[in-house]
Formats: C-alpha cells, structure tokens, sequence
C-alpha cells in the first residue's frame, strides 16, 4: 500500500473509532434502562417481592418528593463534605508521607511492617475508637475518611517513588546532587502520577468511611439516612441513598478526570 492509499485507511480508521467512542454513552443509557425495565417488571408481576427488591417508579416517586422537600440536600450535602475534607486532609498527609519516606530507607524500614499491620486491620474496627476520640459531630465521620485515605496514598505514592527510573537518580548522583535535591527535581515529579491515580481511588475510600462513621454515630448524612430506611424496611429510600452516593462518586471522579487531564506529567 501506498502512503496516499494508506493515508484515507487510517482517516477511516479514525472515523471508526470516533464513532464507536460516540456510542459508548447510548450503549450504557440502553443498559440501564434496560436493567431499570426489567427489574419494574419483575415487581409488577409478582416475581421479585417489592418488600425485598424496592421497585424504580416507587425510587422515582421518593426521589422525587425527598428532593422537593429538600431533605435528600441536606443528607447528601453533609456526606458530601465529610467525605471531601476527609479526603483532602487523609490524601494530603497520605502522599507528602509516602515522598517524605523517600528520604529515609532507614526509617522507610523501620515503618514497613507498622504500615502493613495496620493496612491490614479493617478500618471499620477503628470506628468505634474513632468515634469516642473524636465525639458523634463531624469530626468522627472525618477522620475515619481521613484514616482511610492516609494509609491507601501512603503506600500508594511510597511505591510511586521506588517506581522512578533508578537512572535519572543515578544521573543526578553522578552530577553530585544531593539527596533533597534528587528528591524535589526527580522523586516528586515521576511520582505524580501515582499520586493522581491515587486521588481517584481514594474518592471512594473517604465516602466509605463517611458513611460507615454515619451509620454508627450521626444525626445527618446518607448513611444515617440509608441506615434508618433500611431499619424500617423502606428500601425505595435505601435506593435513593445509595443512587445518591453513586452521583456522588461519579460527580468527583468525573472532576478529578478533569484534574488529572489538566496537569497531565
């Protein structure tokens, strides 16, 4: 083939794949109305109890009437800001930890299998601690966020940095640069894109620990609201929780795709 009869096949090629990129979102529109259809049908016919699977027109009616009496605002807004603030401030310690360890292989050792101990106790166990430390406001809901998205950036970023090409540390070395500076011109930087997919991951680590710190000990929140639902059986309301929760969860990532983009290393 010909570069001029190559150059139209790969337009097309092209073409194609925007095209089929197009039709990613009708694809998934389809879908869920599909699962949506199938489920309201199941209930109306008797196949699916609607006592045990809740039923969409039933979801609708209560997502509606909760959002114009403004309640589902204010559940959502209060998850919305533990969540967020836990993240920032267990995301921000999580990954100036994970570089500062860089630093240090000697301290780096020495925290290791602290770390690992603790990554492995089930951060719903602290919850109860975490709620006496810090009382049954805000600040229990935030700091289990918090507690969650500090040990998930802190391992994440400490192994960003021992992903750095080893050369460009050689290289530096060999020009006589110091450690701080090896660090701040090449650890920082070739660690930013963990640092990144780390922020992502993390978004659903802090709404986690806000609900679950909502569920034990809260008067506001989707998780207070989903447990109280649940408690009585409404599962129409439980839905709307957690349809709730997964906007939420879309809305951030959606924004941190965005950030992610825009400071693309």
């Amino acid at each position: 083939m010909t570069r001029i009869e190559a150059k139209p096949a790969r337009r097309a090629a092209g073409s194609f794949a925007s095209a089929s990129k197009a039709r990613i979102p009708i694809y998934q529109t389809l879908l869920i109305a599909g699962i949506l259809i199938v489920w309201e049908v199941l209930v109306r016919t008797g196949v699916a109890p609607v006592y045990l699977y809740g039923q969409p027109s039933g979801i609708l009616q209560k997502l509606v009437a909760l959002t114009a009496s403004g309640e589902l605002f204010t559940h959502a807004g209060a998850t919305a800001f533990e969540a967020i603030l836990g993240f920032v401030v267990g995301t921000t310690l999580g990954s100036v930890t994970g570089l500062a360890l860089w630093l240090s292989e000697t301290v780096a050792r020495v925290l290791r299998p602290i770390i690992v101990a603790i990554n492995g106790v089930p951060k719903i166990a602290l919850a109860p601690l975490v709620v006496v430390w810090f009382g049954v406001d805000i600040g229990a809901k935030v700091a289990i966020a918090a507690s969650l998205t500090f040990i998930v950036a802190l391992i994440s970023v400490y192994q960003g940095t021992q992903e750095v090409d080893p050369d460009l540390v050689k290289l530096m070395r060999s020009l006589g640069a110091r450690r701080l500076t090896i660090w701040r011109k090449v650890i920082v930087p070739g660690a930013s894109p963990w640092i990144l997919a780390t922020m992502r991951l993390n978004i659903g680590f802090a709404m986690i620990g806000a609900v679950v710190g909502e569920y034990i000990s809260a008067k506001v929140g989707l998780g207070y609201f989903i447990y109280n639902a649940g408690a009585l059986y409404d599962l129409n309301s439980v839905f709307v929780g957690i349809f709730c929760l997964m906007v939420m969860a879309l809305v951030l990532d959606f924004l941190l795709v965005k950030v992610e983009a825009r400071f693309k290393w």
